[in-house]
């Protein structure tokens, strides 16, 4: 397998993670340092914003996916150059407090290194988020 399958495989077992509730597998598709960027408006959604390193993912990883189920991805576009990946798709954001549930697009942007991901930059509708929750 090519450095781009790898790469590729480690970002859909990131989702199969995240998708499936699992806080730990999710962390483990990053470096230990590694950086997520939840893209948005802080008023919007409390969770956006940097976190950086496996204890401080751990915890954002669990508040999300305690909050937010995603339901049914589907990948639109892959995008390999170098050490970076960028995948486009579309999920059923669903509430769990409520139940209620939205069809989004988001755009992941990855930074690989040692197999690792050292950096995802997510840009979700953090608006549309907003009004699920309010």
């Amino acid at each position: 397998m090519g450095q781009r399958e790898e790469m590729l495989a480690v970002v859909r077992s990131a989702y199969v993670a995240r998708d499936g509730g699992n806080t730990e597998g999710l962390v483990t598709a990053f470096h230990p340092q590694g950086l997520f960027t939840l893209m948005g408006d802080k008023s919007a959604l409390e969770l956006t914003g940097s976190m950086q390193g496996h204890p401080t993912l751990r915890g954002a990883f669990s508040k999300l996916i305690d909050a937010f189920g995603f339901e049914g991805r589907e990948i639109l576009a892959e995008l390999v150059d170098g050490d970076r990946v960028a995948v486009h798709s579309r999920v059923v954001v669903r509430y769990r407090p409520t139940g209620q549930a939205s069809s989004t697009e988001i755009l992941d942007l990855f930074r690989f290194q040692d197999g690792k991901i050292a950096e995802l930059i997510e840009f979700a509708d953090t608006a549309q988020i907003k009004a699920m929750t309010s």
